[in-house]
């Protein structure tokens, strides 16, 4: 499954223009919608020079780039806030532009919000619980005290972030999840130039670049703060592109590839993508010996180029 990453901001700090400069999608950007209107999702790429030099040395007819999937939701409110809960990350768009603008207060508001979303999550899950624990069910019972503190951490203006205790499973609280600053300014990046970028070939959108792409550095942090590794597929039918969590194993992999090939797993040939470039070959290579089997519990690193052997 993707990475997830959730967009929020305050009317007309420019969230929807960043959410276009990520996806290409060209949503439109308006002032807040309805309750009743739908967040804009997306797909973003994840530039990696790594995996056009792989494709290029198979002869790949198809590249696939590892992506992140967007949400920008159209407004705040616990309503709408909660429909990010099952992100991984969320980025917050602040005004950097307009006339008396404020981002550092804006973003303490952004967390308010989220904060006042996490109240309203609990306090509704203390009530649905408190009913099913009139059963008698002592794990409910203690799930219903559990709730209560965790009420009472929050009214007092503490995010779940740090909560000392163990969570009730499920609850998956915004105030804990990565949130990165995005100033939309001088100071910042100018994500409406981006979003016109992004409309551009890519040779013609560097020509217009002063420095780095802003939205790379973007998923750079994202990467950093989620602990993201890239691994690789390479073939010649297609090269693509693959994220994971530091940590995660070879069995994991097969998972994010497809659920059968975890299933069927049998073993992982793994090499090192700097490695393959150098040899010119997997054939080439094996006969180096840099080419290696492992089991399904070996940890992935950033880089390998995986091929997973399995069996249904």
């Amino acid at each position: 499954m993707a990475l997830e990453v959730g967009i929020v901001g305050l009317p007309n700090a420019g969230k929807t223009t960043l959410f276009n400069a990520l996806t290409r999608a060209g949503a439109e950007i308006t002032a807040y919608a309805s309750m009743t209107d739908k967040s804009n999702v997306g797909m973003a790429a994840i530039a990696d020079k790594r995996l056009e030099k792989l494709a290029a040395l198979v002869g790949a007819r198809k590249i696939t780039p590892a992506a992140i999937r967007v949400v920008d939701v159209p407004g705040t409110g616990p309503a709408l806030l909660g429909g990010l809960r099952q992100v991984d990350a969320l980025l917050a768009v602040t005004d950097g532009y307009s006339d008396g603008a404020d981002p550092a207060g804006d973003l303490e508001t952004l967390k308010l919000e989220l904060l006042v979303a996490d109240r309203d999550h609990v306090e509704r899950r203390l009530e649905r619980v408190g009913k099913q624990a009139k059963s008698g069910d002592t794990g409910l019972r203690r799930e219903v005290e559990v709730l209560g503190e965790i009420l009472a951490h929050v009214d007092a203006g503490q995010p779940l972030s740090e909560w000392k205790g163990e969570l009730p499973d499920g609850l998956d609280p915004l105030t804990t999840m990565p949130l990165l600053a995005i100033e939309n300014g001088p100071s910042g990046i100018d994500c409406k130039l981006e979003a016109e970028l992004a409309e551009l070939p890519d040779d013609e959108a560097l020509a217009f670049r002063d420095g780095p792409s802003a939205l790379d550095e973007i998923v750079r942090r994202l990467q950093e703060a989620l602990g993201l590794i890239t691994f690789f597929t390479a073939g010649d039918k297609e090269t693509r592109a693959w994220t994971l969590r530091a940590g995660q194993t070879a069995l994991e992999a097969g998972g994010t590839i497809h659920s059968d090939i975890a299933r069927g797993f049998i073993r992982c040939e793994v090499i090192r993508w700097d490695d393959l470039l150098s040899s010119g070959s997997h054939a080439e290579a094996a006969k180096r010996a840099l080419q290696r089997l492992e089991g399904k519990t070996y940890v992935v690193q950033d880089g390998d180029v995986l091929n997973i052997r399995f069996n249904v």
